[in-house]
């Protein structure tokens, strides 16, 4: 029989809110995080818009000012929704066994304002000038590493990198991990910060970005007939996936059950996604087998929903290719279109708003629904939140080499 698997502990820093509460009601208010950027000159960028943390303080989470001079971005912001979600289990380090704490998180692009800024020492000032900081900072295993070091857990420690559905096959690979025994317990997520002079050029020119700069909180639209591609946006989320047994032993508050996951690749292009969905279809299939959970009890699906033509399509029909006629009656809401695209910490992110809107009993909206679109007639949750009871949901990710993955949770019950 296979070890159930529960979540005890979150953290959260987001484009509407850092740590959990904050970010649970703006979700609910459908409360854009998109606006200007304002970090550089993007004069020369069509997309000029992007999802911001505009308050955030390293210092606030125990990263000394030193100590964060020495820390990409995406490592500050996964170890300050780390030290939030260890808080939030509850978990007593000094009672714990550390070397039975795993750390596997997904990250997608890492340290790029690293690699930024260090390229330009090398042009301008010569290979000495590059700081000996360049490679630990930039790699995208520093983050697990980093929590590693903060609160001394020796168990098994990596990044899982695969585009967009990063923190979804990390957060897989460790439901795996504690089904077969090889921790107790692990800290997981995903974590980014890509907004950078190189990556909005890089993201515009391959044209999957909004243009919508005059109204920048309208610019993320999924689903709608007149959505023109994602906006960017920055953030983390970290959990406490924790055995059952474990959780029980020490009296912990549990959220949810992590129940399923199922994981494929679309082997069609390095951009567009299959447009017959065949692979995603699997990873949902394989997602539900593996949770024993039948598609008729799905009671949410919160969708990858990118805002982009070809995505928004193709995951519609994947539903509907799995559930039927049953997809037009199960609530499906984006995510992104409330804080945008977190690229590889997209499906950490994405976890959070479902465990909260399962906490707290409602589907946050997909804001900025305006025109349906004959291909996507699904029931999107459009601009306003909705009271509802969810037992059961999935989230979906899909990234760029056609890397498809799905997670299902469902409700605790003894």
């Amino acid at each position: 029989m296979k070890k159930r698997i529960v979540i005890t502990g979150m953290g959260v820093v987001s484009p509407i809110g850092i740590g959990k509460e904050v970010f649970s009601e703006n979700l609910r208010k459908g409360k854009s995080g998109v606006s200007l950027i304002t970090s550089f000159d993007v004069s020369a960028h069509p997309t000029k818009i992007a999802a911001t943390i505009k308050d955030f303080n390293p210092e606030n989470f125990g990263i000394e000012r030193k100590k964060a001079r020495h820390m990409a971005r995406f490592t500050q912001l996964g170890v300050a929704a780390a030290k939030m979600a260890v808080e939030d289990s509850g978990l007593d380090l000094t009672r714990i066994d550390r070397s039975r704490v795993c750390v596997i998180a997904g990250i997608g692009i890492g340290g790029i304002e690293v690699m930024e800024e260090e390229q330009k020492n090398l042009l301008q000032k010569g290979p000495r000038r590059v700081s000996p900081f360049f490679i630990p900072m930039m790699i995208t295993n520093m983050l697990p590493g980093e929590i590693a070091i903060k609160f001394g857990f020796t168990g098994p420690n990596y990044a899982v990198t695969s585009a967009c559905a990063s923190a979804n096959n990390a957060m897989g690979d460790v439901l795996r991990l504690l089904r077969y025994g090889d921790a107790d317990i692990a800290i997981t997520g995903g974590s980014e910060a890509p907004i950078t002079p190189l990556s909005l050029a890089g993201f515009c020119n391959v044209k999957a970005l909004s243009e919508r700069n005059d109204a920048p909180e309208k610019a993320s639209r999924p689903f709608d007939k007149n959505r023109d591609g994602f906006v960017m946006g920055e953030g983390s989320a970290i959990f406490v996936f924790e055995t059952l047994d474990h959780a029980k032993k020490r009296g912990a508050k549990i959220y949810a059950e992590i129940a399923g996951y199922g994981a494929s690749d679309d082997a069609y292009h390095v951009t567009a996604p299959d447009p017959e969905g065949k692979a995603a279809i699997q990873a949902v299939k394989m997602c539900l087998e593996d949770a024993e959970i039948k598609p008729e009890q799905i009671d949410y699906i919160n969708a990858h929903g990118t805002s982009t033509s070809l995505n928004d399509k193709t995951e519609t029909l994947v539903i509907k290719k799995v559930f039927g006629e049953r997809s037009y009656k199960i609530p499906i809401s984006s995510t992104k279109s409330i804080l945008g695209h977190l690229l590889g910490a997209a499906g950490a992110i994405e976890l959070a708003a479902t465990l909260v809107c399962m906490e707290k009993g409602f589907i946050h909206p997909t804001i900025n629904y305006e025109t349906p679109d004959p291909e996507c007639d699904l029931d999107y949750v459009p601009n306003v939140a909705r009271q509802a009871k969810i037992n059961f949901a999935l989230s979906n990710s899909l990234g760029f080499g056609g890397h498809n993955s799905t997670i299902a949770i469902k409700r605790y019950v003894e």
